[in-house]
């Protein structure tokens, strides 16, 4: 598991409406795959994008998602938060990676393309 900053309501990035990952549980499906990291950005649950939606409407969504979920997942690190934070931050890359985050019955598996 992991949980989750943001939203139009909520703005974690200066300038950004975005859902983030904020934390990363220990021992969870997310946290054993290892390829999900706190700081990237969740554009997408399984179809549904993110863009200008609510913290709340965001929660619902991953609450709602099923035992299969797919996340579509932007690789980056902002370097200007508005909240606490426990990475440092800042990506190797200018150009942001993008994946899918794959959830079946507790497995989690990213594919980077």
């Amino acid at each position: 598991g992991f949980n989750i900053v943001g939203g139009v309501d909520q703005q974690y990035v200066l300038n950004d409406n975005g859902i983030y990952v904020c934390k990363i549980k220990e021992n969870g499906a997310a946290a054993l795959d290892g390829r999900l990291e706190e700081g990237d950005k969740i554009l997408a649950i399984n179809g549904n994008i993110l863009e200008d939606r609510t913290h709340g409407v965001a929660v619902d969504l991953f609450r709602n998602a099923g035992e299969d979920i797919v996340l579509r997942v932007q690789k980056n690190h902002p370097p200007h938060r508005n909240g606490p934070s426990s990475t440092g931050g800042g990506g190797d890359s200018p150009l942001p990676r993008l994946g899918l985050l794959v959830g079946a019955l507790g497995a989690a598996v990213l594919l980077a393309f």
